[in-house]
Order: C-alpha cells, then structure tokens, then sequence
C-alpha cells in the first residue's frame, strides 16, 4: 500500500513538473490527429506542406473545376461566396497554405487564462498590442491567414494598416476573414497584397478573443483544416481544399479546362456538328491526346497523370451515352 501510495506521488509531482500542453496554439500532435490521411512533408507545427507547384498551378483554375471534383467526393463544403477585397479583381487571387485561427466573444476568465499562456510562451503582450498579433507572428512564406471572426464587423477588425503590413512581410500571398478589417485604403496600398473579408469598419477590434491558432474553423459554409490549400478569387468566393484533395484536384481541374479549351476550338471552327456542348467519344478523345501532343506546352501536370485522366474518361465514354463536360 505503501508503495502504490510512493508512486501516485512521484507521478504526480511528474505531472506538475512537466510543461503545460498549448491549449490555444494546438500541438502538433493534435494537428496530426486532423490530418492524419495526408502523407507527404509538413512543417515543423505538424501542417500538411502543400508542394509550391500546386499553389502555382491552383490560381489559374476555375473555382467551379476543383469544386465539382471536391463535390464528387464526399467534400460538400469547402465553398463560401460573398466578399470584399482590398482588390476586388481575380488577376489577383490569394493563394496558398491555410494558417488557422478562431476567435471568439470574450469573458473574463477565458481572457485570463489565455494572457497567462501567452505570456508563459513568450509572446508580444502589452503596448496596445492584442491577441490578434499572435498568429501573424507565426507565419511563413507561401500561408494564407484564415480567421474565423465570428462575422463581426463593428468591432471586429482583426487587422489595420500595421498588421496587415506584417501579414504581407510574412507571408507574400494574403488573408481571409471571416470578419471585418480597419484602415482598407492603406492595406490597399501595399504592394502585390490581397484580403478578402466580410466587411471594413473603422472601429478597433474589442470585446473578441483569440482562442485557437491552427484549430478547424468554419468559414461562413466552408470548414477548414490548417494546411488546406487556399483559393481565393475575390469576384467569386473562397475554395478550401483539403490537402490530401490537392492534388488530384487539380490534376481533374485542368484536365476540364483543356476538355473545354479544345472543345471551344472545334466550336468556333464549326468542326462539332450540334455537339456543342461536348459529344465526348472514345474517338473525340483520341483526337484530343493529339491536340495534346502538338501542344505539349499546355500541360502542367505530368504526361502520366494525364494519360491516366485519359484512360479513364474514354473508359466512361464507353459504357455511357456523351456528355457534356468529361
């Protein structure tokens, strides 16, 4: 008895030694919990490192391509529509690597206990400067900032001018809130910068806490996992597509748009009879890989990856009546 009673002891006073777990930046063990399936590299906080190629090839697509690929599989809502932007033009979309946070009405309590971790992990407090400088500070090259604010606009300015200039510094690529934002015409002004938002106020941010740094958080419809790859057109919504999604994704995305492309071609040639639309045979497909081969500068994903998405189109041609879009 005497024993057992030594060993609650020790183990307890083990617990009291060791370093309390982050309760609002989640641990990398946590975020490897929630993305568990992904495979590929990561970054030290555990987020999926979505490859830099497919953030480059992911801005030119089509919002309605990668959705319907999304959509037919089982993801139904990674979609949320009606912004505003500090450049309300889709030549300058705002694409890369999800970088989470939540936020949410303040109390007290919560408020104490979330100043004391930030204190105990050395981060900036004080001199004005609030919670909302917290996930700025942590991110990288290639993140876009993802901010559930609840939709509070009065009052619910996450960022102005000087944090909006950090969110620039850090990242080279923008931000989406699910909020508001303050001193629009000069983060207007800073160079090759984009934001979407819900809306500009100019009062300061207040009664609201940070209380998650790389949590899922729901964006109006859509719900988002640290490490999803972010595109954002500010004339048509926000598309968050989950990393494991990524690729494939985007491979089916641009297999659609050059479908299209040839297909507008046979249009405007007159060379479609009435099949406007599509008409898509095994033999409209044997002449589209040759269009393919004397324009092998339009593909971006392998020839493989291609000739797969190929195969299996045609295979469905066979065993179905055409259709308008493959």
């Amino acid at each position: 008895m005497k024993k057992a009673i030594l060993s609650l002891l020790i183990l307890a006073a083990a617990w009291a030694a060791a370093p309390a777990c982050s309760q609002v930046r989640q641990t990398r063990a946590q975020i490897l919990f929630y993305t568990s399936q992904w495979k590929g590299d990561r970054f030290p906080d555990g987020r999926p490192k979505v490859p830099g190629d497919l953030l480059k090839r992911a801005a030119s697509m089509s919002i309605e391509d990668i959705w319907g690929y999304l959509e037919a599989h089982g993801y139904r809502n990674q979609f949320e529509g009606r912004w505003d932007a500090l450049h309300m033009t889709d030549a300058m979309p705002i694409v890369g690597r999800a970088l989470t946070a939540q936020y949410m009405p303040t109390r007290p309590d919560m408020r104490t206990a979330i100043l004391a971790e930030g204190k105990a992990e050395g981060r900036v407090m004080g001199g004005g400067i609030g919670t909302n400088s917290w996930p700025i500070a942590m991110l990288r090259q290639g993140d876009v900032y993802v901010a559930d604010g609840f939709d509070k606009i009065q009052y619910g300015t996450l960022i102005g001018s000087n944090l909006a200039n950090g969110i620039a510094g850090h990242t080279l690529a923008g931000f989406i809130f699910f909020g508001g934002i303050r001193d629009q015409q000069e983060c207007r002004e800073i160079p090759n910068f984009n934001g979407m938002y819900k809306g500009y106020d100019p009062t300061a941010w207040e009664n609201m806490e940070l209380t998650g740094i790389n949590v899922p958080v729901r964006i109006g419809h859509a719900i988002v996992l640290p490490g999803d790859l972010v595109l954002g057109k500010p004339q048509e919504g926000v598309l968050f597509i989950p990393a494991i999604m990524a690729r494939a994704a985007i491979n089916s995305a641009e297999f659609t748009h050059l479908t299209d492309e040839y297909n507008f071609m046979l249009n405007q040639e007159g060379k479609n009879g009435g099949q406007f639309e599509g008409g898509w045979t095994v033999a409209k497909y044997d002449a589209f890989a040759k269009w393919i081969d004397a324009h092998p500068e339009k593909l971006k994903m392998s020839r493989s990856e291609f000739d797969q998405l190929l195969q299996q189109h045609k295979e469905r041609a066979l065993h179905s009546r055409p259709h308008a879009k493959p």
